[in-house]
């Protein structure tokens, strides 16, 4: 996929075009996540958005230049969560593997839709393939990171089970809710790191999840009164 540096205007002077850049790439990632890259289309695009395919030009200089923004987008959520997670500053290696739970239990942190499609998506496209395998070592990076940081020898391998793990359960479709997350929690951290999480630690955890079952209801009483 060729890269095409593109500086987008502030807004089409045309009064008529109401889509705006942000709604145009939006449309374009839930277009990968549900039906594949092969869906992105202009034409489709706009008919979706209920505007002319003309003002797609106002923000993009082609198909190609949208492509590379869909993946910086994924790359901007799906990988820079764990990263920022990872990176946190904890006080055991028991807080900071609940920490990144936070990604898998909040698809506002991560994505696994996004990142099956786009994955879908590498195995058809070499430049692809090599920003998705630039992310897994990435993500892999911060992990063994965080086991280092609390002084694990073998921290490259303990972030290899906890990263792999978790990505073959999206692999096999299997989609936890968050009160199984909670019960199955402490036995995970035990068996990620040898170490049992505190009461407060897991207290913390069940309080964020608590937190994110909130907001996905809402959002969902919102859908279903718009």
């Amino acid at each position: 996929m060729k890269k095409t540096p593109h500086i987008s205007p502030a807004g089409p002077a045309d009064a008529h075009v109401k889509a705006t850049r942000e709604q145009w790439l939006g449309a374009s990632i839930d277009t990968l996540r549900m039906e594949g890259v092969d869906q992105i289309r202009v034409l489709p695009l706009a008919q979706r958005l209920g505007v002319s395919r003309s003002s797609f030009y106002w923000y993009f200089q082609s198909r190609e230049n949208l492509l590379d923004e869909v993946l910086a987008a994924w790359s901007a959520k799906n990988t820079a969560s764990i990263v920022d997670h990872a990176d946190r500053s904890s006080l055991t290696i028991a807080s900071g593997v609940l920490g990144l739970f936070e990604c898998w239990a909040d698809s506002r942190l991560f994505d696994p839709k996004l990142d099956a499609a786009v994955r879908a998506w590498a195995s058809r496209d070499v430049e692809v393939e090599a920003a998705v395998v630039g992310a897994d070592q990435t993500r892999l990076d911060a992990i063994a990171g965080m086991y280092a940081r609390h002084g694990y020898v073998d921290s490259t391998v303990r972030a290899q089970v906890l990263y792999y793990t978790q990505i073959g359960y999206y692999a096999l479709g299997i989609d936890e809710p968050n009160d199984v997350r909670l019960v199955d929690a402490a036995a995970y951290v035990q068996a990620l790191t040898g170490t049992d999480p505190t009461s407060t630690e897991v207290a913390a955890f069940a309080e964020f999840l608590d937190q994110v079952d909130k907001s996905n209801q809402y959002d969902q009483c919102e859908k279903g009164t718009s």
